[in-house]
């Protein structure tokens, strides 16, 4: 089964290029942040038409996530992370789709540090580890993919000093990270490519992209059950190369049947 992961920012904006990339790269499950959309307002029948079920839970102009899967039936969605009523953003949505549990999750950015939106960050963190550990005591093959907002490492910056005071790269936000990770999830992208630059983001300012100015983001954490049948993992530099395409580019592992 392939496992993709992609922030699209604004699906109706980035329509063309998921369309074009579903039936060139032909994942079987797709967990897609930023749609910038409503629920209603997601364009389920172009979707379709390319041969792909949606669960979706959208906001207006704001987040939004979805799970598209191909053949497969989407089963008991979970549309908000549990810990917080209160909380109406569209960050989360878990099913089980093909015998795997699956998460598309869109962490806050958390920008600025000394504003609320970094506490909110790491409370929102807080309540993804509590529920990641429920997962795992599941002992079935769970992935947890999405726009984490978080560079592990320094190796996951283009400058890790320029970037040294931004949400995404503060200790905080690392150590949240890393408590998770610390359950027993595996990174996949790591499990393949402990080294070198693989980037999933390059920000439209200053050529940042024609630059090799990136971050790594994007994540796919796999359950032990899930690492077991872990085949490949790739981030698909491609689709960032694209006109008028978005600020992210799809992650993918295959993990066996």
């Amino acid at each position: 089964m392939k496992i993709a992961t992609w922030n699209v920012n604004s699906v109706k904006a980035r329509l063309q290029h998921l369309v074009r990339w579903l039936e060139a790269a032909k994942p079987d499950v797709v967990l897609l942040q930023e749609l910038k959309c409503e629920t209603d307002a997601f364009p389920g029948l172009e979707v379709k038409a390319a041969g792909y079920d949606a669960v979706v839970v959208g906001q207006k102009a704001y987040n939004g996530v979805a799970i598209l899967a191909k053949g497969k039936k989407i089963e008991d969605p979970v549309t908000a992370l549990p810990g917080d009523d209160g909380d109406a953003h569209a960050r989360y949505l878990e099913a089980t789709v093909g015998g795997v549990r699956v998460a598309s999750i869109y962490l806050p950015n958390g920008n600025p540090v000394d504003s609320d939106k970094f506490k909110y960050k790491l409370a929102f963190f807080g309540r993804l580890e509590r529920h990641a550990k429920d997962l795992l005591a599941r002992e079935s093959p769970v992935v947890l993919g999405g726009d984490w907002n978080v560079c592990p490492t320094d190796e996951d910056a283009w400058d890790p000093r320029a970037m040294a005071g931004d949400a995404l790269c503060r200790p905080e936000s690392k150590a949240a990270f890393r408590r998770i990770l610390f359950q027993g999830w595996t990174d996949a992208i790591r499990a393949l490519h402990p080294e070198g630059r693989q980037f999933t983001y390059w920000d439209y300012f200053q050529n940042r992209y024609e630059r090799d100015h990136g971050l790594r983001i994007d994540h796919l954490l796999l359950s032990p059950r899930a690492a077991d049948r872990l085949t490949r993992a790739e981030v698909d530099r491609a689709p960032r190369g694209w006109e008028k395409a978005s600020d992210h580019t799809p992650v993918w592992c295959e993990v066996k049947g």
